[in-house]
């Protein structure tokens, strides 16, 4: 296994005040790096999804699950990485876009079935969701235009239900 593998890890926590900072203390106060961290209520009231993105190889990744395991707040820990899962990330990214590039960037935006979600006569905003390839993608293309801000939710992954879902990764 690559030593900077990237590994998805959805973690089941109680719904309650100070979880998260425990949660994210924990990756800290051992050196670990989160790249994305996502938490939301599930659909139960009393229990929150977080899905976290690391980086490292068995050993560390090991050491997250059994450590994440011991506190007290988390209902339950998945690796996602090596089984077949869906995932999406929502960005908006504002661009430079003056009268003359709209119609480039609105043709850009369908490629990548984005939305543009705001306008004014200097900018547009796109939103564009999706698995992290196609996001990074889209970025990427928007660049030249100039981007002027944007924003990431973090990614979010489900297990598939199925054995005959799409690879492993979150491919879409």
């Amino acid at each position: 296994m690559p030593m900077n593998k990237k590994h998805t890890i959805c973690v089941l926590v109680d719904n309650q005040f100070g979880v998260l900072a425990r949660v994210s203390g924990m990756f800290s106060a051992r050196g670990y790096n989160i790249i994305s961290l996502c938490v939301g209520e599930t659909e139960n009231p009393a229990i929150s999804r977080m899905t976290v993105t690391v980086r490292g190889d068995d050993t560390v990744l090991a050491q997250i699950m059994q450590q994440l395991n011991k506190l007290v707040d988390v209902v339950a820990v998945e690796d996602l990485t090596n089984t077949s899962f869906v995932e999406r990330e929502l960005v908006m990214v504002k661009v430079a876009a003056g009268a003359k590039k709209r119609g480039e960037i609105i043709e850009l935006a369908s490629v990548f079935r984005a939305k543009i979600v705001d306008l004014d006569q200097r900018t547009m905003t796109v939103e564009v969701t999706g698995a992290q390839g196609k996001v990074n993608a889209c970025i990427e293309m928007l660049r030249p235009y100039g981007i002027e801000e944007l924003v990431r939710t973090g990614t979010v992954a489900l297990a598939r239900s199925s054995k005959n879902g799409a690879a492993a990764g979150g491919e879409e």
